[in-house]
């Protein structure tokens, strides 16, 4: 079940989102966009509901709950910067904004985007652990919530293995070309 729900969500963002930024440069209904953008937020609450309801209910935390608590860190940490991309594309793609912003290409401005973009991935592994372990506290059963500790410890691999872009960017910065080239 929690799995449907998990897919559910994923699937009602971008068909929020969509049905959003269509409102606003399409239809340009500014109201009616606010809305279908200011209700993607209750997605994780739905989410973030049905896994503690899940968990009360007897169930053992596994890893579809780990990705319950995954999925409300994202969106946390990178929803509404995903959510200003995609308005950005739109704009300029349908609605002929400006082109959308796009990180530096190299040099140390690149290495600062990219160690911003690792802190927020260290954040949002921190917000995931501390679901869980409210999870973990909430059922207050080891048998049952083992799987929820494993997965914290799986999870930590991505900004382990993130923290590559970063580093490869500051020890072998590339090259920015100059305008006048």
């Amino acid at each position: 079940m929690i799995v449907a729900i998990i897919i559910g969500c994923e699937i009602g963002f971008w068909i929020l989102l969509a049905l959003g930024l269509a409102s606003r440069y399409l239809w340009h209904r500014r109201t009616l966009s606010t809305a279908l953008l200011l209700a993607v937020p209750l997605l994780d609450v739905i989410l973030l509901a049905a896994a503690v309801i899940d968990m009360r209910g007897g169930a053992t935390g596994d890893v579809r709950h780990g990705l319950a608590a995954a999925y409300l860190a994202y969106s946390i940490v990178f929803g509404h910067r995903t959510i200003r991309w995609a308005d950005a594309t739109f704009h300029h793609r349908f609605a002929g904004g400006p082109p959308p912003w796009k990180p530096p290409a190299g040099g140390m401005a690149r290495a600062r985007y990219e160690w911003a973009l690792w802190l927020r991935i260290v954040l949002a592994y921190g917000i995931a652990c501390v679901v869980l372990l409210g999870l973990v506290w909430l059922v207050d059963d080891p048998a049952r919530t083992e799987g929820l500790v494993a997965f914290m410890e799986g999870l930590f691999k991505i900004p382990l293995i993130a923290v590559l872009w970063p580093l490869s960017y500051t020890l072998w910065p590339r090259k920015v070309e100059s305008a006048s080239s």
